[in-house]
């Protein structure tokens, strides 16, 4: 079975409304955000440190699970349409750009082309 291509865009919400998505994942409200630790504030999804923090939060893990088994139904429909799929965080330099690389590795392995996009990543941090 051929799948649809899946472009997973991340962004931050205090930059921009969310891009036009199938799904659209928001991060801000349910997991703690990195940028609180002033040792992470200034480091991206590009850190290891900060990808380790985002995938061992708890309900990470099996929103990614989730989110993975939402896209594979969205390509079992009739129309062999691209998938996509908006991830949001407060800044999109931590939360939302580690989540899209996780769904877009497990997507990849279930055998769907992906492309990523992010936004708001290489930003300047966003003070609040």
């Amino acid at each position: 079975m051929a799948f649809p291509c899946v472009e997973i865009t991340s962004f931050g919400y205090l930059h921009a409304a969310p891009p036009a998505a199938h799904l659209t994942i928001d991060l801000r409200h349910h997991f703690r955000d990195p940028h609180v630790s002033p040792a992470m504030k200034y480091l991206t999804a590009h850190d290891a440190e900060v990808r380790t923090t985002v995938l061992n939060t708890p309900g990470i893990g099996a929103l990614v699970d989730s989110t993975a088994m939402a896209v594979a139904a969205f390509a079992l429909g009739p129309s062999a349409q691209k998938v996509r799929v908006a991830v949001g965080c407060a800044g999109g330099r931590h939360r939302a750009p580690t989540f899209a690389m996780a769904l877009a590795a497990q997507l990849r392995a279930l055998g769907f082309e992906v492309t990523v996009n992010d936004l708001d990543l290489a930003k300047p941090v966003v003070h609040r």
